[in-house]
Parts: C-alpha cells; sequence; structure tokens
C-alpha cells in the first residue's frame, strides 16, 4: 500500500513539472512564423532536371505555334499576311498540312515542327518577305516601313551603310520577331549576313539591282528561326 502511494505522488510530482515547464515556454511573438525543416534534407523530394540534358533549359519543352498563332505572329512581325500567288490566304490553303485540326478526321491541332512543316513555313516566308521588301524599297517615308524602319528615309547601295546602322536594323528585327534583341558574337555573325547579301546584290549584272532582296533576306532567316515558331 505504501508503495502504491509512493509511485502515485511520484507520478504527480512528475505531471506538475512537466505543466510548468510547458507554462514557461514563452508565447510565440506577434508575426513569428512556426520553423520548417529543410525539405532538402532527406530524400523525398524530386529534384530538378539536369539543364545539360534539357538543351539549357529546366522547364517545359517549347511548344510550336499553332497555324491560327502563326498567321498573328506573321503579320505583326512582317506587317503582311501570308497569301498565295492568286491571292488567296496561305494559311488557310496549307491548314490541314501545317497541322490544324478538321474535327472529323482529326480532333486536335498538331504543334509538332516536323519538316512538311518547316518547307511550307519556307514557302510562306519567301512569298511574304520578298512582297513586303519591295513595297517598303518603294517607301519614301521610314514611319511608314515595318521591316526597313530604321534605315534612311531613301537609301540605295546598303553597303554604304555604317556598321551602326546596320547593327541598329538587325536589333530592331530581331526584337520584332522573337521579342530578344541579336546581341554578342550573333549579332556579329547576323551583320556578316547582311554585309553578304548586300554585296552580292550589288555585284550583279545588270542595270536594276533588286536590293529589296537584302531585306528579304534577313526577314526569311528571322521567320524560319525556331526563336519565330516556337515559345
Amino acid at each position: 500500500m505504501r508503495r502504491l502511494v509512493l509511485t502515485a505522488a511520484l507520478l504527480a510530482l512528475a505531471s506538475g513539472c512537466q505543466k510548468s515547464e510547458e507554462k514557461s515556454t514563452p508565447p510565440p511573438m506577434d508575426g513569428q512564423l512556426d520553423p520548417v525543416g529543410d525539405p532538402h534534407s532527406g530524400t523525398d523530394y524530386e529534384p530538378l532536371p539536369d539543364p545539360e540534358a534539357q538543351g539549357g533549359s529546366v522547364g517545359r519543352a517549347p511548344r510550336r505555334l499553332t497555324v491560327s498563332q502563326l498567321d498573328a505572329a506573321i503579320l505583326a512581325a512582317v506587317g503582311r499576311r501570308w497569301l498565295t500567288t492568286d491571292g488567296r490566304d496561305g494559311i488557310d490553303a496549307r491548314a490541314p498540312s501545317l497541322g490544324r485540326a478538321d474535327y472529323a478526321l482529326v480532333s486536335s491541332e498538331n504543334i509538332e515542327p516536323n519538316l512538311v512543316f518547316a518547307k511550307f513555313l519556307e514557302d510562306g516566308a519567301r512569298y511574304t518577305c520578298l512582297e513586303q521588301a519591295k513595297a517598303e524599297i518603294a517607301q519614301p517615308d521610314a514611319s511608314l516601313r515595318t521591316l526597313s524602319r530604321t534605315l534612311p528615309g531613301k537609301w540605295d547601295d546598303l553597303r554604304k551603310l555604317t556598321d551602326a546602322q546596320v547593327r541598329e536594323f538587325l536589333v530592331y528585327n530581331s526584337t520584332r520577331f522573337w521579342g530578344s534583341p541579336l546581341q554578342g558574337d550573333e549579332l556579329t555573325k547576323w551583320v556578316g549576313l547582311f554585309t553578304q547579301a548586300a554585296t552580292r546584290v550589288e555585284t550583279l549584272a545588270g542595270t536594276t539591282k533588286k536590293r529589296e532582296q537584302v531585306l528579304a533576306v534577313i526577314c526569311i532567316a528571322m521567320l524560319t528561326d525556331p526563336r519565330f515558331i516556337t515559345y
């Protein structure tokens, strides 16, 4: 009996000490957050993918523009819609081949950047860029142009442009087409492409120099670049 009383007294004493310790813990201060454990301390978390295995990206894979998005993007960047030689809508004429769903046999749009898409896109780029360049070379008011807005009001031999003018032209257009400007070594390579195209046009035989082809070359290259058709 004495042992039972002693045991009960010890339990009561231990309980009292525990309660007193709990009461002695200061309450949390206003605005104080509860501590959070380090999620990387264990092995139950999924690490980010290796950027080298993802082409330098750790996010989702790039997606190709839909046919409707491509139509709007060409108009915004070039200033002209893709038409066929007889004046019909080039996008609608090739929409099934470009991946648009017909909702009869195909219920979802194909947005894979395949070879068929690349072939038709190049055809559209050639027509759209060349027609726009022809219109701009005949437009003396630079503010009314799209591709050559940074060039002088009247220009003939594009080899006479300074390096700064060529770079300004390329930075302006790369921002229009891709949303990001050319810079560094890549910009220098594009300057070489522009200079090469301008030299080739001026050395061609004949009295009529097709200088609009210089603008068209840059336009086609930027429009068919993966940075234009993906996001």
